[in-house]
């Protein structure tokens, strides 16, 4: 039976506790072999939090994390949120340069890293605890106070920071988004209704240092569910340790969902365990929803928002399969909004900029108050939206149809063009398994798209038919000026296109198309 979320604001690290009086045997996290009875979890927690306070650390004060997914890394991260200390999680897929601009921002006073953090750290670094007690630093057993210790009382306030997450930097420098606990407890609420209890068991295959695994990491954990953390994503192993496990949530993004359902034994699995399947982060084709609407048991969500916050949309993609080429309409106590380039509020049926505001919105970024004012827009009014840099519109029943992100959309000769819709076009030529369409400078039209290809093994077409093939299919100012095949798209960690990437390997070429 699902259990129902407290109406009034509690700390996260509250709820855990009352799990661990209630069934202490139960299993909270899991990793392979490793794993954490909900007793133990709460009291790690705890030991966590008083050797943080014994440090001297108080409210507001933050740590930093870089290391794999684990038990241990759950029980640090939530015993820091149950001395009011600030969780600053960061990816071990950045460069040194990054991670070093990364951690001086976050001004944390600890890292705890285990081996992922090899070769990003630096002579002069702030303390360091080795979480997997290895050589980069303190021992973590050696730091931490001994079992039974408790920490005394912090009465955690909603307003509180609770995380500084480091965005994944797709458009540009990443900055420091910093979140409050009440934030976080507005994802919370949020899930009452996505069928979590004691009885759930959620399967996260990204990074807890990216928001898209905490949005299901909390609310699992604050149900009363276990989470099975895995290490770098496997097609294969997801599906086994589905299957075996029983799993009945998970949090995916677009491209681990296509190559689950590209497993030619996929239907071999039995996954009729699960409840909801979420997917976020990235753009999700209508035909992939469709295809795991079919073949894959239990409901699909798909979330549409930012770390940011501001204002979201649910598609229930099960309840509304003619919804599929929509990211759903705003949820419950959430207002979105159009503008155009000027920040002018647009009239139903336009396109344009979609800014939201709702009771999750982060405080700002990090030491960047300029940055901050630049991602706020404020109606007459004076409330509060978040802008997005989405471009999209509001179909008749309310569904939001994303066209593009703002940056990445291409002015040709005085045309707006749309990289989403050539990809759409590209993709249904059956020689094409993956694709971005880019915006580069042209001496001709100002800007002017140019395609990278993934092949499918199944079908074989040179660059000239496609090129011909797709420009005969879209409009005269959106014809595409070049395609190149590609073996890959360079992605980050939870599977967004890094396109600026691609525009400089065109610029490295130097080349400018007329």
């Amino acid at each position: 039976m699902t259990l129902a979320a407290p109406s009034v604001f509690r700390p996260i690290a509250d709820l855990i506790r009352e799990h661990a009086v209630a069934r202490p045997g139960a299993v909270a996290v899991l990793r392979d072999d490793q794993r954490l009875t909900y007793a133990e979890f709460d009291a790690l927690m705890d030991r966590v939090a008083a050797s943080l306070l014994r440090d001297g650390r108080v409210a507001g004060d933050v740590i930093a994390l870089c290391a794999w997914p684990s038990p241990r890394y759950a029980a640090l991260y939530l015993g820091a949120l149950r001395a009011g200390v600030v969780v600053a999680p960061l990816a071990p897929s950045v460069t040194p340069n990054s991670f070093a601009s990364m951690l001086k921002d976050s001004g944390a006073s600890i890292l705890y890293v285990d081996d992922a953090a090899e070769g990003l750290l630096r002579d002069g670094d702030v303390l360091r605890i080795s979480l997997d007690d290895g050589p980069l630093g303190r021992p973590f057993d050696d730091w931490l106070l001994p079992e039974g210790s408790v920490p005394r009382p912090v009465d955690v306030q909603p307003e509180w920071p609770i995380n500084i997450i480091y965005s994944s930097g797709t458009t540009g420098q990443p900055k420091g988004i910093v979140q409050s606990h009440g934030m976080r407890w507005s994802h919370v609420t949020r899930a009452v209704n996505y069928g979590y209890d004691a009885g759930s068991i959620t399967l996260l295959a990204t990074p807890l240092y990216s928001n898209t695994t905490l949005t299901t990491f909390f609310p699992t954990l604050v149900y009363g569910g276990t989470v099975a953390l895995m290490g770098k994503f496997d097609a294969a192993r997801y599906l086994a340790l589905a299957e075996s496990l029983h799993a009945t949530h998970t949090m995916l993004v677009p491209v681990q969902y296509a190559r689950i359902m590209a497993l030619p034994d996929f239907a071999k699995h039995d996954l009729r365990s699960f409840r909801f399947k979420f997917c976020t982060s990235a753009p999700f084709n209508a035909t992939l929803k469709r295809d795991v609407l079919t073949r894959w048991p239990g409901g699909l969500i798909e979330f549409y928002g930012m770390t940011e916050g501001g204002g979201s949309c649910i598609l229930y993609a099960h309840e509304n399969p003619d919804k599929l080429h929509t990211v759903g309409q705003p949820a419950i106590g959430h207002e979105l909004r159009l503008i155009d380039e000027d920040g002018h509020e647009l009239p139903p049926g336009s396109t344009g900029e979609v800014v939201g505001h709702s009771a999750g919105m982060m405080i700002g970024y990090h030491h960047q108050p300029e940055m901050t004012r630049e991602a706020e827009w404020f109606d007459a009014t004076g409330k509060r939206f978040i802008r997005t840099g989405d471009v999209g519109r509001f179909d008749d029943d309310g569904f939001l149809v994303l066209m593009d992100r703002r940056k990445d959309m291409i002015i040709s000769g005085g045309f707006n063009i749309y990289p989403s819709d050539l990809e759409a076009a590209l993709r249904e030529h059956p020689a094409v398994a993956d694709v971005a369409v880019v915006g580069v400078p042209s001496e001709a039209w100002g800007e002017t798209p140019i395609a990278f290809v993934v092949a499918s093994e199944a079908t074989v077409e040179s660059t000239t038919n496609l090129l011909a093939w797709v420009n005969a299919r879209v409009g005269k100012t959106q014809r595409i000026a070049r395609l190149d095949f590609v073996t890959d798209l360079p992605r980050n960690a939870i599977g967004k296109v890094l396109k600026k990437d691609l525009r400089e390997v065109h610029i490295a070429r130097n080349e400018m198309p007329r």
